[in-house]
């Protein structure tokens, strides 16, 4: 067995490098919203720049649009060059860029500070997912998929609540959070190892190396993409539009917008932590189709427009489904490619999420507009619903043809007999 997996029956948590690589993956939800808070204050202390109105805006979404762009070039890096050294640059450009939006004299130099923070990004998650790849197999890997969507809610929650307290005070102050990574990157630089040599990146091979690989890869990572990149856009309608839902819905929109996206990040970080758990009872296609019929039925109580706390209750399914779903999709690509296009795949699956959130707003303001609210609704609801249906046919289908197969594996053994 490879030296880099750790043994089966020991849990992955008690893993140094299972604890370095969720350390990272909380860092990638800090990119994006935590200065969220302090926009208003930005926009105030840089009201003289005939810019600003725009730019405030677009630092929240600035190193997504670095993500989609770098990620292709972060993961033939980390296919060449390895895992460890790509990660600890974004490690490092992480701490630089996020901190540095804190102390920059313009409005303009912050934002291209965010551009950075997303170059660092697309290098963290593009790494980490190979590196998941590389360290562990079978049970651990599936709960460490549960475990990486924890971080990431758990640390979103966490960073975004200390940037609210912090903004209080100043709209810089909440650069300053980004210097936790600063923290991690010692624990990060001692437990990381670089993975054992691997089948040179410009193999042509298709044979599957370690127990990974299939034949017929790039359809299917192609495919796990496109439903990665769907599933992104669908739930950032959540943290977009849940303002103006509740805003027009007659609710403070501050406090429950802070309600319901706690709700909902905490339903999916608890959730998250039985991944591993539930894709041992009912695979993949189970945890899809719960998945996606948990999001969808969140929708259809937001669709109702009820009381609050029915509302809440709806923002907590959509993330109790979300956290169900979004593991499947690195497990599968881990699956199907073989270790030396780790790095590939997931570029492939950090760029999808990112461009479905910054597609998101584009597609579902129109609906909004022309057709209110409970009808976008409604409206993901059904297609999540069809995606529940599909994803639960194939389950079963899926079951069926292995119980089968492996009956006819054990005729043949007692014929054999």
């Amino acid at each position: 067995m490879n030296s880099n997996r750790v043994a089966a029956s020991r849990p992955v948590i008690n893993d140094p490098r299972a604890i370095a690589l969720l350390l990272a993956a909380s860092l990638t939800t800090m990119a994006n919203a935590t200065i969220s808070p302090a926009l208003a204050g930005l926009a105030e202390e840089f009201a003289a720049d005939p810019n600003a109105l725009y730019l405030t805006r677009l630092l929240v979404p600035a190193p997504s649009i670095s993500v989609i762009v770098c990620a292709p070039l972060a993961g033939m890096a980390v296919d060449r060059i390895g895992r460890r050294s790509v990660l600890l640059l974004g490690v490092a450009i992480f701490v630089l860029a996020g901190v540095a939006g804190g102390l920059l004299p313009s409005l303009n130099a912050i934002f291209a500070s965010r551009l950075a923070l997303g170059v660092a990004v697309a290098f963290i998650m593009t790494a980490q997912t190979a590196l998941i790849g590389d360290y562990f197999t079978g049970r651990q890997r599936s709960d460490m998929m549960g475990l990486q969507i924890s971080a990431r809610n758990f640390g979103g929650f966490a960073f975004i609540s200390l940037a609210g307290l912090l903004a209080t005070y100043s709209a810089r102050w909440p650069f300053a959070i980004y210097g936790l990574a600063g923290l991690f990157m010692p624990f990060i630089w001692f437990a990381i190892v670089e993975s054992k040599p691997m089948k040179s990146a410009g193999s042509t091979s298709s044979t599957a190396v370690a127990g990974d690989g299939i034949a017929n890869w790039k359809p299917v990572l192609a495919a796990i993409a496109f439903l990665q990149m769907a599933t992104s856009l669908i739930f950032f309608i959540m943290p977009t539009q849940l303002p103006f839902f509740f805003d027009a819905a007659g609710y403070s929109s501050a406090s429950m917008t802070g309600l319901g996206l706690g709700t909902l990040t905490l339903a999916g970080g608890c959730t998250a932590l039985l991944y591993g758990q539930l894709n041992r009872q009912i695979g993949a296609g189970g945890a899809f189709a719960a998945g996606y019929g948990a999001m969808g039925a969140g929708f259809v109580v937001l669709a109702f427009n009820g009381p609050s706390t029915a509302l809440l209750v709806g923002t907590s399914l959509i993330g109790i489904g979300f956290a169900m779903a979004m593991p499947n999709f690195v497990a599968i690509a881990l699956h199907i490619v073989t270790p030396n296009r780790r790095g590939l795949a997931g570029s492939i699956l950090t760029s999808s999420v990112f461009l479905g959130q910054i597609l998101s707003p584009f597609l579902s303001i129109p609906i909004i507009e022309a057709f209110g609210f409970a009808a976008l609704f409604a409206g993901v609801a059904l297609v999540l619903a069809g995606a529940s249906v599909t994803a639960l046919i194939i389950a079963v289908r899926t079951a069926l043809r292995t119980r089968r197969e492996a009956a006819i594996a054990e005729g043949s053994s007692a014929a054999d007999l």
